[in-house]
Order: C-alpha cells, then structure tokens, then sequence
C-alpha cells in the first residue's frame, strides 16, 4: 500500500462513552470582542438522512489552567505561578461512526459557506454556524463555530491548507514555520526561503529565535488561542470541542492541548503527504515550495488504508459514510492508538547558540 494511500485521524480523548441526547432550548447571540468577528448566523441544512438529534459523547478527563488571565501572563514568559486541575467534561465519543463523521462533516465545512457547493449537511441539532475569517478575503484563518441551540456544546472547526485562493500565502507561511524543524530550512536550497532565521549553521536553531516566531501576533496559532479565549468567556458553561482537517487538524490539536480541550483532528500533518514521501530535494511538496518535516502526533491516532488524496471529501465519502466498509474486529471505528517512541527533527540541535549550547530532540 503506498504512502499516499494512509489516513491518520488524530484523537485526543480520555475515558469510557457514554450517551447523551442534545435538546432543543432558546439561542443567544453573542459578538466576539477579539482578532475575529463573527459574521451572522446562518441556519444549517441538516443531514437528510438524520432524524435523530443525538450524540454520542464521553467523559473525559483534561488538565486546565485554573486562571486564563494567569495561563496568558505564562504563556509570554513571565514567572507567574501557574496551577492546573483536572476537569472532567463530556467530550466527543470517537468509537462511534456517526459522531466522527458529523467532526468529519464540520472540519469539511471550515472550507466553505452555508449554500456553496461545498457545503455539507449537518444533524439538526447542529443548526447554528458562526462563521469566522470570511470577512477579509485574504485572511487565512478561517471555520466556523457551530452551537447547539441550548449552547450547551460549543465545536470550533478550523481550515486546512488551500493550495489556490487568497488564503494560500498564509497558508503555507504557517505549514512552513508550523511543521518543518527550523524555518523551513530543509537544505541549501531553501536559503532564500526561510520564514524565520533561527538557523544557526550546522543543522543546529536557536530556541529563542523559534519560541518567538511560533508566538507572533499573525500567527494561526496565536489568533487561534484567542479565539478560543473568547469562546470560553462567552460559553464558560459549555462543551468545547475543536476539530480540523490538514493544517486546521494541527492547530485544533495545538489549541486542545494549550487549553485542556478534546480535540479531533482528520489527516494533519504528519499525514498523508509528509511521511517520509514528500520532504527531498525536488519532491512534489519541496517543489510546491512546502517544508513539512514533522511526523509525530499528539493523543491517540486511528490509521486507516482506504484514502488515496489529502482532501477531507475523501475522508467522509470513501471512510466515515462509505458503504462496505469494514473495519478490524467487527468494531464501528478502529481503535485509537498512542504513537511510541516518536521522534521528530532528529538530526537537529535546539538551544541557545548566544550562549551555551543545549542539545534537545522533540520525542513524544
């Protein structure tokens, strides 16, 4: 089976399931006061073929900093004493099929608008979108935040990589800084084409210089965290559940685990193009001029050998709604498994090169 043909769901849950039924109440719009605003509502078309408003979830036990406005003053290096307590809260419930097709469904609709064509139904229970980053044409972090109508669970779903379209620049600005080992300094040949200059010669990158460029103000990442930020002042009650697909995955991911929240993630990177495939001098991601080198995940991942291209409409149309398909011991979704004894950037050096040197892998 080729390389190509791999798809990785990266699941970041705990604990058994249980079931738990949404119901139906009065919805209450709220603007958003950061980065991002939301645009207004749209009500969603739900599945034809669903008439249950029902979801499977699980308990799930995360670990969550007791102060956001402490975990802020940390996050920028100050020596704030941070605490953290493990909550319990009922997340996604990713062994059964129906609710990871429906996080598959919303990570698929981060791409697109109520009524494009590339829009998928959803349950009905799901008939609340905000959209976000759609207002600039050109502002790359995009999705939406689907609620239920009692508000009782919040899913934020963020888009992946577009190749063409006015996303695509900082798309790929944040693959490069996000997913190769030191500014997308893969070799000589992308001296002119580093999105940082942490490079310290000799396969070797300075901390420092990193941390900073990973925490830049125009960085998904960055206006993600204060998205999130928001929507846990706006909902501090509810479910929070962030899902993505591709570059999207990653940054759900990332964000799930800043802020102890469940987190599924539908082929991030390392997966499918970057395993190994698509990383050399004159490879068809280094010729599209992407450096992505990573290839560990965090969580618990589900490998599946059914998906042939890195498109999320593949994933929901040949693997989660697909007919036929069977999975590994009768069971509804294969099971979710921890990667060992990964490694990433391997031949690299990470530490202060002003001062004394620190030599660092990144294991998981």
């Amino acid at each position: 089976m080729p390389i190509s043909s791999l798809l990785v769901l990266t699941i970041t849950l705990l604990s058994s399931s249980t079931y738990v039924k949404l119901v139906k109440a009065e919805h209450n719009q709220v603007p958003f006061t950061h980065h991002h605003q939301l645009l207004p509502a749209f009500p969603i078309a739900s599945s034809p073929s669903q008439t249950q408003i029902h979801l499977k979830t699980r308990p799930t036990a995360v670990y969550r900093p007791r102060s956001l406005d402490t975990f802020h003053k940390a996050r920028k290096a100050t020596r704030t004493k941070l605490k953290w307590d493990v909550v319990h809260l009922d997340g996604p419930d990713v062994e059964n099929l129906h609710t990871l097709a429906q996080l598959g469904r919303m990570s698929g609709n981060a791409y697109a608008l109520p009524g494009q064509k590339d829009w998928y139904g959803i349950d009905p229970v799901w008939n609340i979108s905000f959209p976000f980053g759609y207002e600039d044409a050109e502002d790359g972090f995009r999705g939406h935040v689907f609620l239920s109508q009692d508000n009782s669970t919040v899913v934020l779903s963020i888009k992946g990589t577009t190749l063409q379209g006015p996303t695509s620049k900082k798309d790929k600005y944040n693959d490069n800084l996000l997913f190769s080992c030191c500014c997308a300094r893969v070799d000589l040949s992308w001296v002119f084409n580093q999105v940082c200059d942490c490079y310290a010669h000799n396969w070797r990158c300075d901390n420092k210089c990193l941390s900073d460029a990973l925490i830049e103000d125009s960085l998904f990442y960055t206006v993600g965290v204060n998205l999130v930020n928001d929507l846990l002042m706006l909902y501090p009650t509810a479910n929070l559940w962030l899902v993505g697909h591709s570059l999207g995955g990653a940054l759900a991911s990332l964000l799930g685990s800043t802020y102890g929240l469940p987190a599924v993630t539908f082929e991030s990177p390392r997966d499918p193009i970057p395993q190994g495939a698509c990383t050399g001098f004159g490879s068809p991601c280094a010729q599209a001029g992407y450096a992505l080198e990573t290839r560990c995940h965090l969580g618990k991942g589900i490998r599946i050998r059914y998906c042939r291209t890195h498109s999320i409409k593949e994933v929901i149309t040949k693997v989660l709604e697909a007919d036929g398909v069977e999975w590994e011991d009768g069971r509804e979704v294969p099971e979710a498994k921890e990667e060992i004894g990964c490694v990433d950037c391997y031949k690299w050096e990470f530490g202060d090169f002003k001062g004394k040197t620190v030599h660092q892998k990144i294991a998981l």
